[in-house]
């Protein structure tokens, strides 16, 4: 009987299994959890040829792997044209780039035509006035569905909105660079100092635990060897500023005091997000 209640149970933790997995890969990649189930459905068909052999223990994840990018990089960004959105350059412009490839591999760099449009075009004269800068955006949005979140964020969920990385100086003698202190771009802080706005640390003391909680999970090894490049982070947000299309800019409040930064678009966030004094949110 024992036997019999342990067979039983199998199919079930199995479809348990595939529901776990399907359900993780749809909250971080939106389409993963779909490419799953056919995957799953081709994986099955494979088992009864192969059985459990080595060869299909190997061939598992890399069918799974291959069909992920097949659809991602093909099939998806033109479904995607279908709710108004596009892909941000993932390759070969030199002036707006991802500053992970986690961006582009979980499909969380799609916007609306005229956003890509801003992106690109504010890149390019960022690049023309200080030669060799790059650009690089964080998060943007899903491919699809309005009101689908991209965890953890708030608002990132109708493709009109876009985070971008700060420009640094190396610590050491001040040249500018490309490189920045965190993998992601998210999670290094540029804290405020003595007689400046400490909203992290009101945030902090009203109780919104997540405010701040980027710091923990984002290594914070390369924090000193880096320095916020005011003049080159200043330029870019006040090029978005003067964009009509662009309604909103969101900085930590010491930032833009230390910048001088007085555009009506320019503006803190509030305690529910977390901190952006590690980048700019902008949205039109």
């Amino acid at each position: 009987m024992f036997k019999n209640s342990i067979a039983m149970s199998r199919p079930l933790l199995k479809v348990i299994k595939v529901l776990v997995v399907v359900s993780l890969l749809t909250i971080l990649t939106q389409v993963g959890g779909i490419i799953y189930l056919l995957y799953f459905l081709v994986k099955n068909r494979i088992e009864k040829v192969w059985a459990n052999t080595t060869r299909l223990r190997i061939l598992k994840p890399i069918l799974f792997v291959g069909m992920y990018f097949l659809f991602s990089l093909t099939l998806v960004p033109l479904l995607a044209r279908y709710y108004g959105r596009v892909p941000l350059p993932i390759a070969g412009d030199a002036t707006l780039k991802p500053l992970s490839a986690i961006t582009w591999i979980f499909n969380r760099h799609y916007v609306k035509p005229a956003l890509k449009d801003i992106a690109m075009g504010t890149a390019s004269k960022l690049s023309k006035r200080y030669p060799g800068t790059v650009l690089y955006y964080l998060d943007a949005n899903f491919p699809f569905i309005d009101g689908f979140a991209l965890w953890p964020h708030l608002s990132h969920n109708d493709g009109k909105k876009l985070d971008l990385a700060f420009c640094y100086l190396t610590a050491t003698d001040g040249s500018r660079t490309n490189k920045t202190p965190s993998f992601i771009g998210y999670g290094v802080f540029v804290d405020p100092v003595k007689g400046e706005a400490d909203q992290p640390s009101n945030c902090k003391q009203l109780g919104f635990w997540q405010y701040g909680f980027m710091e923990y999970l984002v290594p914070q090894g390369k924090k000193e060897d880096f320095v916020l490049d005011k003049e080159r982070t200043k330029t870019m947000i006040r090029l978005f500023s003067h964009n009509k299309q662009v309604k909103k800019i969101f900085i930590e409040p010491h930032l833009k005091t230390r910048m001088g930064l007085v555009h009506d678009k320019i503006r803190y966030h509030g305690c529910h997000p977390v901190r952006h004094d590690d980048h700019i949110h902008i949205q039109i």
